[in-house]
């Protein structure tokens, strides 16, 4: 692609992500600070458009960008716009601050984009644990808190068979602690089902049951903020049937799942744009994920998903810099 062809596409694309509308050849003319004729500037569009970057939704309108077109632009012409240092400060701070960093780097991401904010953590298999708490909620919702030998604190609201006592719990606790600290997951449930047969049969019980609903094991270790931004958006929103996929996703997590386990084999951040995440029900959607690192070992990632038409040169640096910021917080608290 020639220079003036880059820069007609660049502004195309650049003023629909600002107001979402087709694109004449008089904004073009406006905006793009070249020396063209209007004619050559059909001629550019039309040439950009035989080539599948843009297209128009009838003969007499302006253009719109292709799923083409936003790869070319992204890989291509796209000039970044760092983080401010406010917003900088105020990822550093919510890590720094966090004893749990699932919820507060999706909320945190979410917040920053108005699109969805995801991470997935860890499966803590290889994790031992180092303390476990249960609090009464109501006569049958007890508060399991688990924490792991590298710090990370995860909450499950168990439903218990009867009421314990504050006592009891304590003592549940204490027994745990003294009993399973520094086991994995795999280690505390062979133990726990060898004595399972013993008079405290109780509390073994309700220990099991921590572990089997917590997402230590299960697929549950991707947290997801900010879908009302999906479902607030104007352009998912012209299509209720895909905006119905996109919810269902996120429902069953699994497809998001894959392909943030998917960016961890690769470093830096990637950029899933419509159909490239393999996912019929993300067609109008991107991904920006990058994973994140602990001793220089990839142990998670996280991202924001939104409609193709996002702000990328703002989007991308903000995903790059919560993982970098995470991977630096994660370095000097578990070393």
């Amino acid at each position: 692609m020639d220079k003036r062809s880059q820069q007609l596409l660049k502004v195309l694309i650049d003023q629909h992500i600002s107001d979402g509308a087709p694109v004449g050849s008089k904004t073009l003319s406006t905006h793009a600070n070249v020396d063209l004729s209007p004619a050559s500037i059909r001629n550019i569009m039309k040439n950009l458009e035989d080539q599948g970057f843009i297209s128009s939704l009838h003969t007499s309108s302006g253009r719109v960008p292709t799923k083409k077109g936003y790869r070319y632009f992204v890989d291509s012409l796209l000039v970044f716009k760092n983080p401010s240092e406010d917003e900088v400060n105020m990822i550093s701070g919510k890590i720094n601050s966090s004893s749990s960093l699932t919820n507060t780097i999706a909320d945190t991401l979410s917040n920053l984009t108005h699109h969805a904010g995801l991470i997935l953590i860890p499966k803590i298999k290889k994790t031992t644990f180092k303390h476990i708490e249960f609090i009464n909620l109501s006569k049958d919702k007890v508060l399991a808190i688990l924490v792991t030998s590298d710090g990370q604190v995860m909450n499950k609201i168990l439903n218990a068979e009867k009421e314990y006592s504050e006592s009891e719990l304590i003592e549940f606790s204490n027994y745990f602690t003294n009993n399973y600290s520094g086991l994995t997951i795999e280690e505390a449930h062979q133990k726990i089902n060898n004595e399972i047969i013993d008079t405290k049969k109780r509390m073994f019980d309700l220990m099991q049951s921590a572990m089997d609903t917590s997402n230590l094991e299960s697929n549950e270790n991707i947290f997801i903020s900010g879908k009302e931004n999906l479902i607030d958006n104007e352009e998912l929103t012209k299509d209720l049937v895909g905006l119905k996929k996109i919810i269902n996703l996120f429902d069953k997590k699994n497809a998001l799942m894959a392909l943030l386990e998917k960016s961890q084999s690769s470093s830096g951040v990637q950029i899933f744009i419509g159909e490239e995440s393999g996912y019929h029900g993300l067609d109008e959607c991107s991904i920006i994920t990058s994973p994140y690192e602990v001793d220089g070992e990839i142990i998670g990632s996280l991202g924001v998903i939104g409609p193709t038409r996002m702000a990328y040169e703002r989007v991308i640096p903000i995903v790059d810099i919560t993982a970098k910021l995470l991977s630096f917080n994660n370095q000097k608290k578990f070393t």
